[in-house]
């Protein structure tokens, strides 16, 4: 198996996009990803395009050729695929992206994410958002997505002594970071009393402890890493792509406090990496809500079981603290348009070990993560990257 290299990058303004259709976002992320990277069309051997629901969201399928299509590629009749894993479509496009040029079928190959939301009513989009879980034994009996969420924090709160307080913090924080990051939906602070008073959705989350609704693509290039240095000055080394699967419904699983697809992605992505949690110098991680980043930071090993909580509280996870997470705002802040999120993760981590963060960089980042996740854990991604 080859080495894989990151050897350019682009992201679209995530948010509220009424003026760009999925095409524009698309071409948003794309042109400035191969300008990155100096390539051009007839370089690429390869696209995989992270969509969860295009069915749903714009009425469009066949998004694998559409893509091509508008990028230009369709004329080169390069192979174009679309790859669906709910939220971790993006995640689980980089994994795939990764195997075709680690195995030698293909030498560049594209990354990309897109998901336009907002072309549908708030409760299409709350549907559509619900087939990424069980809708035989969760959705058509009433749970809503949030409130699945709402779950496990509940128990978490019960049974480890988190708090309504340091769920809020995660918020705050990723407010913080996400209003240094100009792509970012949300150029705003929140306090902890904000995120608290704000109206409830399922309890114990708030409006203000769950990702919105958003468009917004970005793409990634890779190459095989003995020759990225042809392409680009500051390549990215891919360490470890791991993938791992979950019951898709919460009453199956060993424990609803532990997504154990990241438990068994993230022991997976370390054992190929040759590293420990402790040499990561920064981690974008899947905080659809605020529970999320907290499960996250114990269920890839940042944190003992129980403990995620106290750190976001303690600033441990702030840019500068132990751990940074989420300098990009995470989902929370920097948006959620469900395909597009674990490549924006992606960019991201490149960006900060090549330095070139701005207002947020983490200082001497050299080896960075990312954890996507599809449902209440159904599906989990890990990458590990260094500079």
């Amino acid at each position: 198996m080859r080495s894989v290299s990151i050897i350019g990058i682009g992201c679209s303004k995530f948010g509220e996009q009424w003026d760009d259709s999925l095409r524009d976002l698309v071409m948003d992320a794309g042109v400035p990803a191969m300008e990155d990277a100096n390539v051009s069309g007839e370089d690429i051997d390869a696209l995989y395009v992270g969509n969860m629901s295009g069915g749903r969201f714009i009425e469009q399928e066949h998004i694998g050729a559409l893509i091509a299509d508008c990028a230009g590629l369709a004329r080169l009749h390069i192979p174009s695929t679309r790859v669906e894993a709910a939220c971790a479509s993006g995640g689980l496009a980089l994994r795939q992206a990764v195997m075709a040029v680690a195995s030698g079928y293909s030498d560049i190959v594209i990354a990309a994410g897109v998901e336009k939301m907002t072309d549908v009513s708030g409760g299409s989009a709350a549907d559509a958002l619900a087939s990424a879980a069980d809708r035989e034994w969760e959705c058509f009996l009433g749970a809503t997505f949030p409130a699945l969420y709402a779950m496990t924090a509940r128990l978490h709160m019960h049974r480890y002594g988190t708090t309504q307080e340091q769920l809020a913090q995660v918020a705050v924080k990723n407010h913080h970071n996400g209003n240094m990051n100009p792509l970012s939906q949300y150029h705003m602070e929140v306090t902890v009393d904000k995120v608290i008073n704000s109206p409830m959705v399922a309890d114990p989350l708030h409006v203000l402890d769950c990702s919105p609704i958003t468009d917004g693509a970005a793409a990634v290039i890779l190459a095989p890493s003995d020759t990225a240095k042809r392409y680009t000055d500051t390549p990215v080394k891919i360490l470890a792509s791991a993938q791992a699967s979950d019951t898709l419904a919460l009453h199956d699983r060993r424990d609803i406090t532990t997504l154990d697809a990241t438990v068994y992605a993230a022991r997976s992505a370390f054992r190929q990496a040759g590293i420990e949690t402790k040499e990561i110098d920064l981690a974008e991680v899947h905080d659809a809500f605020t529970i999320g980043e907290i499960l996250a930071l114990e269920d890839l090993g940042f944190m003992e079981k129980g403990e995620g909580g106290k750190a976001a509280e303690e600033g441990l996870t702030q840019i500068g603290g132990q751990t940074p997470i989420n300098s990009s705002g995470g989902l929370k802040a920097c948006g959620h348009p469900v395909g597009a999120t674990g490549i924006k993760q992606a960019y991201e981590v490149v960006l900060q070990l090549r330095g070139e963060a701005g207002k947020r960089q983490v200082e001497g980042a050299e080896i960075g993560l990312t954890h996507n996740v599809g449902g209440v854990g159904g599906t989990a991604l890990v990458h590990i990257m260094s500079r």
